[in-house]
């Protein structure tokens, strides 16, 4: 973790790296975006599709039933498909990553600073969407209660 740019991958699997940088740059320490995406991702491995569009001046997101599909929109545009396992599991890996993640020490937060900043983003999630996050009781996140 930077500082100063978020999260920065060290070494990207083979075939993963239009992946790595969508997640690093469009989702990077946003928590409530990171659950935007669980939460498409799972919608979509359910055979439906995603509450949402994915929302981003930067990138160009697509979640089917049928696979991901993740392009930049500057730059030299790079492109890839992959499949909703392959994104599931990377976020996910993300989501674990960031909530083990200390908190920036000098970051101020006005909504719930009581919680941790991952606890606070999910109740805002929910509150934004009027939706219970589908990833309730999974990945650490609690089933019930505030956070």
């Amino acid at each position: 973790m930077d500082d100063y740019y978020g999260p920065v991958v060290d070494a990207v699997p083979a075939g993963q790296e239009v992946l790595a940088a969508w997640i690093c740059t469009d989702i990077g320490r946003k928590f409530r975006v990171l659950l935007d995406a669980l939460a498409m991702v799972d919608d979509v491995r359910e055979g439906g599709a995603p509450f949402e569009l994915w929302d981003s001046e930067g990138w160009d997101v697509e979640f089917t039933p049928d696979g991901v599909t993740v392009q930049a929109v500057y730059g030299n545009r790079q492109r890839a498909a992959y499949s909703v396992d392959e994104v599931r599991i990377a976020l996910e890996d993300f989501w674990e990553f960031m909530a083990e993640t200390p908190e920036r020490a000098n970051a101020r937060r006005a909504f719930r600073p009581d919680l941790a900043e991952w606890q606070a983003g999910l109740l805002q999630w929910e509150q934004t969407w009027q939706l219970r996050h589908p990833y309730r009781g999974r990945l650490g996140i609690p089933a019930d209660g505030p956070a």
